[in-house]
């Protein structure tokens, strides 16, 4: 037997893992409510064989097999509030109740799904395959990726006094590009951080007919929104990447009263932790000062939530991984990636840790499909080659590691 042989053994449960994926998809759960799936998740595991934990919503198997290093894979399994419409015929028709009791469609929009199908199939050949490696195999499976809380919620849950401690993480997404059946790398920052801000400018209402009477958050907020775009474009050194975007502006309900408060909602993003620190701190300056000079009585308030940190991958766990790719998927199935904005929570479990990772991309979408975005109602990523794919990525790299 050899990687390559593993990798051939996988077609046994190609039609098992399409089943898989199209349930799976059908039946997308929230984030921190993915009840339901990690309960699938840990009885497959457990069939396998593994030692297998519950830790902060999410589900980690545990194989060990004999001496030698101990390498974690991670796979998110949290869907969002999204109504499908894909017309697949597996489409979900799911609505449930959001963490705050609103009730809201559900969808697999990010590609989750196939992370799941994916990271079970990679501990089926782990599983099934045990004299071709020695070491240790963390299969964690994450909830609550989409608001950046699962990662968090595992590691105070206890995760590191629960697990072996392994010598480095891997994880990965399917994407938009490069084509399906081919993966992606890049060492160093690959995703940006990012941070979204809830900012309260209090005002002072009255009729609209005695707007002297009245301090107008509206017109502050107006202010605000203008002085905001100027941090990027007049404070953040040219060089360095960073992005300010107001994505949700809400205040009032008639037009002839001036509200009392006005409610801004935005989402940052940069490729230097430094310069996201910049970057709020720059957003709070002058968010006080438009309020000062609006007149405004009681102080505004800035809140952060979702909070996710820099992927920075490790530039030799990079390069070791690549090497493999290129040898056992093929040079012709091997692209560079770009930096990219969008962000994830994965990098706070090796962060924490302080162990190297490696987070990579595998494409979802055919030459003869029509491409919609991650987070797009019509999400709808190729069943092959992107299940198979990203098993193999999986099964390449973590043998990278674990194989003899």
């Amino acid at each position: 037997m050899s990687v390559q042989s593993v990798l051939e053994s996988l077609i046994m449960i190609k039609e098992w893992q399409e089943e898989t994926y199209k349930y799976i998809h059908s039946h997308p759960e929230l984030s921190m409510q993915e009840k339901n799936t990690s309960q699938f998740i840990y009885k497959t595991l457990l069939s396998y064989g593994y030692q297998t934990l519950r830790v902060g919503g999410g589900v980690v198997g545990i194989l060990e097999n004999g001496d030698g290093p101990k390498v974690l894979f991670r796979a998110d399994m949290d869907a969002l509030p999204v109504k499908e419409e894909t017309g697949l015929e597996y489409a979900s028709k799911v609505v449930m109740k959001d963490l705050d009791g609103k009730t809201v469609p559900v969808m697999h929009a990010c590609g989750h799904d196939v992370h799941i199908v994916a990271g079970l199939g990679a501990a089926w050949a782990l599983a099934n395959h045990l004299s071709e490696w020695q070491g240790t195999y963390i299969a964690l499976f994450q909830p609550g990726e989409e608001i950046a809380a699962g990662a968090k919620s595992m590691i105070k849950d206890g995760l590191f006094e629960k697990i072996p401690h392994p010598d480095l993480a891997l994880s990965q997404h399917v994407l938009t590009e490069p084509i399906s059946g081919k993966v992606g790398t890049l060492a160093g920052p690959f995703l940006s951080s990012a941070t979204s801000l809830k900012i309260t400018v209090y005002g002072k209402d009255a009729h609209s007919s005695m707007p002297h009477l009245s301090i107008d958050p509206i017109i502050i907020a107006c202010d605000i929104v203008i002085k905001l775009q100027t941090i990027v474009s007049r404070e953040v050194n040219p060089f360095k990447f960073a992005v300010v975007s107001v994505g949700s502006f809400q205040s009032g309900f008639k037009a002839n009263i001036i509200p009392d408060k006005a409610i801004l909602l935005l989402n940052i993003r940069a490729y230097d932790e430094q310069i996201q620190k910049q970057v709020i701190d720059s957003i709070k300056r002058i968010v006080k000062s438009e309020c000062e000079a609006g007149g405004c009585i009681i102080a505004p308030k800035v809140e952060t939530y979702d909070e996710y940190p820099l992927t920075d991958n490790d530039p030799q766990i990079t390069k070791e991984v690549t090497e493999a790719f290129q040898k056992y998927l093929g040079e012709d199935r091997v692209s560079a990636y770009h930096p990219m904005t969008a962000s994830e929570d994965f990098s706070y479990i090796p962060r924490a840790l302080g162990i190297p990772y490696l987070y990579w991309g595998f494409g979802g979408f055919t030459k003869e499909q029509e491409i919609y975005s991650n987070h797009n109602s019509k999400f709808a990523p190729a069943i092959q080659p992107t299940l198979t794919t990203g098993t193999e990525a999986a099964v390449v790299a973590i043998l990278r590691y674990l194989g003899k």
